[in-house]
């Protein structure tokens, strides 16, 4: 299969676009997965050669990819923080010293995250998929032609609440150890990500009033 390796700016950038994409992929028999890392590098990402770069984050990233693999019920996400970087960075101004017990918490919080969505019918999946983009259950009723008590129905048997507020709650735990590491410095983290998913969001309601357009 297709491999691609994607390395954006904050450390819950990745995990959004990744979870994103899971929400809306298509293909129902060929399901992406994503190993996923994030920490800090030595250069500004205007000047990295991804064909050639070698960084511990990549090695993370793909060692991550190569154990969701290996899975027989394999997760969408998976996230590697312990496997390559020198121990001398191990210094108690980084979340470097507890890395282990961060990729155990937040692995744990995404094989319960995936557990909800494996048991999620096919309805289910496309109202938790639109409540993403548009946050409002009325506009889902009215893009799939359902009632309004049908779409809550759907809405809490297929556990949308606590699977968006799982993506959520890993932003902020992603987001707050990098204001943390960067104490004292603006990183605008938060920002970033609610911007990143205003935009995403944006893009695919663009996407979705184009086709049906076409449609009719």
């Amino acid at each position: 299969g297709d491999e691609i390796i994607f390395v954006g700016l904050g450390y819950s950038t990745a995990y959004i676009i990744a979870f994103y994409i899971s929400q809306v992929w298509k293909f129902k028999d060929h399901k992406p997965y994503f190993g996923l890392s994030f920490g800090d590098i030595d250069k500004n990402l205007s000047e990295v050669d991804i064909e050639k770069w070698i960084h511990p984050l990549i090695k993370q990233a793909r060692y991550a990819n190569d154990l969701l693999k290996q899975e027989q019920i394999r997760s969408l996400f998976k996230f590697e923080l312990d496997q390559f970087y020198p121990s001398e960075n191990n210094n108690l101004n980084s979340y470097h010293p507890f890395r282990s017990e961060i990729e155990t918490l937040i692995n744990t919080i995404i094989t319960l995250q995936r557990s909800l969505i494996r048991e999620q019918t096919d309805i289910q999946k496309e109202v938790c998929s639109l409540y993403l983009i548009f946050q409002q259950q009325k506009v889902v009723g009215n893009l799939l032609g359902k009632t309004p008590p049908t779409i809550s129905s759907h809405y809490k048997k297929g556990k949308t609440e606590d699977i968006l507020h799982s993506f959520n709650e890993i932003i902020r735990i992603l987001n707050s150890l990098q204001e943390k590491l960067y104490f004292g410095r603006d990183t605008n983290s938060k920002e970033n990500s609610k911007n990143l998913i205003d935009s995403m969001s944006n893009h695919l309601k663009e996407k979705m009033k184009t086709m049906m357009r076409t449609e009719q």
